[in-house]
């Protein structure tokens, strides 16, 4: 070992400690990680609900139908967020449509949505539990 060495700090005292903070932050971040796996759920049961388009239908210059496809727990209320958009994908009608609890899982939903301009499209931009 040179003077240099010494004076910088290159010592095999310094290398066995910086292997064991690297040796410690890396369990860390693994028990870190694990626990956010668990509370995250991605361990877990999956999505309560789900909603997927499955058309829209243009019915003039300011309304469009939007239909989508919503799967929940029977008996369970929700609330959904639907949005037209027109040919530059800016929102230009949007609607929160509740939608009641029912007995079956997955059912097709037909709302209206007005718009501000023509629209090109409709599309459901997410749902939640109530």
């Amino acid at each position: 070992m040179t003077d240099l060495d010494a004076r910088y700090g290159r010592t095999p005292s310094s290398r066995a400690r910086t292997r064991v903070v690297v040796i410690v932050t890396a369990l860390a971040f693994a028990v870190v990680f694990g626990a956010w796996l668990l509370w995250a759920g991605v361990l877990g049961a999956p999505a309560q609900l789900q909603a997927e388009d499955t058309g829209h239908r243009v019915v003039d210059e300011s309304n469009v139908d939007v239909t989508w496809r919503f799967t929940v727990e029977p008996g369970t209320d929700a609330r959904c967020a639907v949005q037209a958009l027109n040919s530059s994908f800016a929102v230009v009608g949007w609607r929160i449509v509740d939608v009641p609890a029912s007995d079956a899982r997955a059912r097709d939903i037909t709302e209206r949505v007005r718009t501000t301009e023509h629209a090109v499209t409709g599309l459901i931009y997410r749902c939640w539990l109530t």
